[in-house]
């Protein structure tokens, strides 16, 4: 028996390769299993090689595996891209259409050519040979046809009965050819059960976790503009939000999204938008304008392949520089950078506490792998929701005379002004993008100039002391070998790369950044001295994260970086190797597949 299993779908894109991962994976979170999932895709509406890597365990998991257990080909294109990845003994199950093949030199694996289309032909439509492979993978697996009901009935009841029974009768022919060949269940193939303690868990990617977290969070706005891979925070929002009496808009672009979430933030509304690079890029103005008019507004950017266009679908941790220097001048800003699903929506509601707290613009930073990614999660506790609105000023305020101003940029010892909204009596003040004075009038004075500066930028200097856990730390030794630093989605990949190297006797600690700005350099600091070297692990070719230590806490001849850039997320062995060469070379490894 095993206690995991990784399975890859892959076909040509409009195949219905995401439909079949899906299938499959919220059947085995049903039956209690862990699972994380990777979509490859290509960044054109139909066509171009995609697949969906699941992997299934008996215990948690946050990283997609080093190998293949199971590859399930639409095409000749998916064996030729992925056979590569399969283990010693591995199985592909290909439809039969297209006479499958094995490439050369390939390692010893089965090849069951399954007449998948054929067989959905005749149950009525080709559209179904999806179903037909995933009665074929359970037949290996020894899963009965009749866990995938609930399921079925889920995507197709709406349709009619018919259809129900069809797409039943699809799984039930695929697991009876397969059965023939193979002769059921295959001992190697068969997955332990999993350990059940009565939770639902749910299965999600991280942009629902997020939009979620902003519905919990009290959001009422959302401008936007779709881009990937950001674009489902938008979707769900879409339906969700009119139920809570909020409102989406589709913007024009980027540049209308920012400023009309700007608008709502000012009106009192906790307001939300989305976007990758290319948007942020035509943000940056306006995120400028947020910070001199110290006006609350959130942004989640979801990194992806640069520049330009770049690599749309492919992963990519390349925007941090962007994020933290990206507008001219000087203004305050958070930076925050969640690593799980589960992050992801306690870090969106923790967003716009910070957001209303310090009166700035708080970026919420993922990566495609996270965005998209699909993990098991344990269920939500909204217990742990808190809404902190900081100084928003409620009721009347106090009376001040006809002739003068509401000062909403008093200088304060924390920094932080009293904030009004439009319409309350006593509150009305200037606002606009110039510098100005306690009541928002244009100023030029130079004394004006460096008490407004030093309070804006002075404000957000207690962010890491009051932000849970600013560093996520896995750091038992007191000197270690090496200190592993990564950000976002590699946590869980960065892990079980330390256990390998932990199991050769190497002392192995992690600290993985979830606050990118302002750094927290108070957290890493003993973290880096205690660790004989620091390797970086980052999925760009600048080694932007590393630059970021180095600006912030010195120890250069310590920090060396494990990097990746091809598109392609790390795997557990892409660390372990690299990391184990720079502990025994001291030279820059770069990953590049």
């Amino acid at each position: 028996m095993i206690s995991q299993l990784s399975w890859k779908v892959g076909g040509q894109q409009g195949e219905g390769i995401e439909s079949t991962g899906e299938i499959f994976s919220t059947a085995m979170n049903r039956m209690g299993y862990h699972l994380y999932g990777y979509r490859h895709f290509s960044s054109r509406i139909k066509g171009g090689h995609t697949n969906n890597k699941i992997r299934v365990s008996t215990q948690p998991l946050r990283a997609i595996s080093d190998v293949l257990d199971m590859l399930v080909a639409f095409d000749q294109e998916t064996i030729d891209l992925n056979a590569y990845e399969l283990r010693e003994g591995g199985i592909i199950i290909a439809d039969a259409k297209f006479n499958p093949t094995l490439p050369e030199g390939l390692k010893p694996v089965r090849l069951l050519s399954v007449p998948l289309t054929q067989i959905a032909d005749e149950l009525g439509t080709s559209l179904m040979k999806n179903m037909v492979s995933i009665g074929a993978t359970s037949a290996i697996l020894g899963i009965s046809v009749e866990s995938y009901r609930n399921i079925v009935e889920d995507m197709f009841l709406r349709k009619g009965e018919k259809v129900v029974e069809k797409n039943m009768e699809a799984i039930a022919k695929g697991a009876e050819f397969v059965t023939g060949i193979v002769g059921g269940q295959l001992p190697d193939f068969q997955l332990e059960k999993p350990v059940t303690d009565g939770q639902t868990r749910l299965f999600m990617i991280g942009n629902d976790a997020i939009a979620l977290g902003a519905v919990a969070a009290g959001v009422r706005f959302m401008p936007a503009y779709p881009i990937t891979p950001a674009s489902e925070v938008m979707e769900y929002l879409i339906k969700k939000l009119p139920k809570f009496g909020g409102t989406v808009i589709q913007t024009e672009d980027e540049i209308a999204a920012i400023t009309m979430a700007i608008g709502g933030a000012y009106a009192g509304a906790r307001t939300l938008t989305a976007s990758s690079g290319p948007g942020l890029s035509l943000m940056m103005e306006a995120i400028g304008l947020a910070g001199m008019t110290e006006t609350p507004v959130v942004i989640v950017d979801t990194q992806r392949g640069g520049p330009s266009t770049g690599l749309p679908t492919k992963i990519e941790q390349s925007d941090f520089m962007a994020m933290i220097y990206g507008t001219h001048g000087e203004i305050p800003k958070v930076v925050l950078a969640p690593s799980t699903v589960e992050e992801c929506f306690y870090d969106a509601v923790e967003a716009f506490n910070i957001a209303e707290e310090y009166q700035v613009p708080v970026i919420l930073m993922t990566d495609i792998a996270l965005s998209l990614g699909k993990q098991t999660t344990d269920p939500l506790d909204f217990s742990k929701v808190e809404i902190r609105r900081g100084k928003l000023m409620t009721g009347d305020l106090p009376e001040i005379p006809a002739d003068q101003l509401f000062k909403r940029y008093e200088l304060t010892e924390d920094g932080i002004s009293p904030r009004s909204i439009p319409g309350q009596k006593y509150g009305i003040h200037h606002v606009t993008g110039v510098e100005h004075d306690q009541t928002g009038r244009p100023s030029e004075s130079p004394i004006n100039r460096n008490q407004q500066t030093n309070k804006r930028l002075g404000k957000i200097s207690t962010v890491e002391s009051t932000f849970k856990n600013p560093v996520l730390v896995d750091a038992p030794h007191q000197e270690a070998d090496v200190l592993i630093i990564g950000i976002n989605s590699t946590g869980g990949t960065i892990q079980e790369a330390k256990a390998r190297l932990e199991q050769e006797g190497f002392t192995v600690n992690h600290a993985h950044i979830r606050l990118v700005h302002p750094f927290p350099t108070n957290t890493l600091k003993p973290l880096i001295e205690k660790a004989r070297k620091v390797v970086v692990i980052e999925n760009n070719a600048t080694g932007q994260i590393s630059s970021l230590l180095k600006m912030n806490l010195g120890n250069a001849e310590k920090i060396e970086m494990v990097m990746k850039y091809d598109g392609n997320p790390f795997l557990p062995n892409d660390i372990y190797t690299g990391v184990k060469g720079l502990i025994k070379r001291g030279d820059v490894q770069r990953v590049s597949q």
